[in-house]
């Protein structure tokens, strides 16, 4: 059975490190700990039916959960701030080249309650966007985040071939 847990650990690594590798991202370099959170996601995947952030508590509800789901929500500014996402899974070119540490990153989820009442809907066409939006001059992908990516996912240009769109 442990043998069969082990490969599927392996499996779905080496799945994260060509997602990563094709997405513009690196995964932790300490690959026990990495194949670690590979477990966790795993498990959670088994529990849940998707792949809540291994660091997290999950409700278990996938609509409460999406924010969390692997790769989660807040990994692009956790990595532009921070060096690495909340768990550790995803980390700077720094990071996996050696060059810099892991150090604590603040968790940015809120701690709402899935309780709460649903906001009611506004109309946001005559409101501002909450986060800005950048485009990637190359290829003209555009995202909505504090920042742009450090690689654009469709065309691999750098973050410095963005420019803030709205």
């Amino acid at each position: 059975m442990d043998e069969q847990k082990d490969k599927a650990v392996d499996q779905r690594y080496e799945k994260l490190v060509r997602e990563a590798k094709a997405g513009g991202y690196n995964l932790n370099p300490d690959v026990d700990f990495t194949k670690e959170l590979v477990q966790g996601l795993i498990t959670n995947e088994s529990r849940y039916g998707y792949k809540a952030c291994p660091c997290r508590l999950a409700e278990g509800n996938k609509k409460d959960d999406l924010d969390i789901i692997c790769p989660c929500d807040y990994r692009d500014p956790d990595l532009y701030n921070h060096q690495a996402c909340f768990c550790g899974l995803y980390v700077s070119d720094e990071i996996a080249e050696g060059k810099g540490e892991l150090s604590p990153v603040p968790e940015r989820r809120d701690k709402r309650s899935t309780s709460l009442p649903v906001p009611e809907q506004r109309d946001t066409r005559s409101t501002s966007l909450p986060y800005p939006v950048y485009r990637c001059k190359v290829c003209g992908y555009l995202c909505a985040n504090e920042h742009p990516p450090g690689v654009c996912p469709v065309c691999k240009a750098k973050r410095d071939r963005f420019q803030r769109f709205m």
